[in-house]
């Protein structure tokens, strides 16, 4: 089952909504059509890339549009099937490797398949922290750039948001429409509790 992306949506530094891309696509659309001088941008909450969205027509060609898209994206996004075990999830795909790599692999118990997957997973449990600040800082400042590049601190606040220093950062931001302010602090909370963790 694919996990519903969720965004939200400012109209200029106020924020308009958030929740699902349906709802609030449907709030979006409805200040567009109140207004269509509005300038709108809808946000993924995950990565803080921009949503591009077509208004055009009603409500429901808008939503059909979206489902339209949601189902191209699903049928792109669907696992190829090959050798291995799929119905284990485990699918075969190419390594390269040097012969001395494969020698050491190929004399480790169970294998070089099952060597490879327990360092990947010790891989994985050692970086997970590491990765989780380093996504916050980057989706934090990637809305940043977008909404308060041009704010008084914005140089500032991106410095103390790389080296971990919230103290520094909600200073820098304290002067931010309160919309766009609260919106950094949430996006790199994360940033900032990995920070202490690592």
């Amino acid at each position: 089952m694919q996990q519903q992306q969720s965004c939200t949506a400012f109209r200029g530094m106020v924020r308009i909504a958030s929740g699902s891309l349906k709802e609030v696509a449907l709030k979006a659309k409805a200040v567009i059509d109140a207004d269509e001088n509005a300038r709108v941008l809808i946000f993924d909450d995950s990565s803080a890339h921009p949503v591009e969205m077509d208004f055009r027509g009603t409500p429901a060609d808008v939503l059909g549009r979206l489902e339209k898209g949601v189902a191209a994206e699903t049928e792109v996004s669907r696992p190829y099937r090959g050798p291995g075990r799929p119905k284990l999830g485990v699918v075969a795909r190419e390594v390269t490797l040097l012969p001395r790599h494969w020698d050491w692999l190929n004399k480790q118990p169970g294998g070089a398949s099952v060597t490879l997957r327990k360092l990947v997973e010790e891989a994985r449990r050692g970086s997970s922290a590491k990765e989780l600040v380093r996504r916050s800082q980057e989706t934090a400042y990637r809305f940043m750039v977008a909404l308060a590049g041009n704010e008084e601190g914005f140089e500032e606040a991106a410095c103390a948001l790389f080296v971990g220093n919230k103290e520094r950062f909600n200073q820098q931001i304290q002067t931010w429409p309160a919309d766009v302010r609260d919106h950094a602090r949430g996006l790199a909370a994360p940033a900032f509790e990995g920070h202490t963790k690592i």
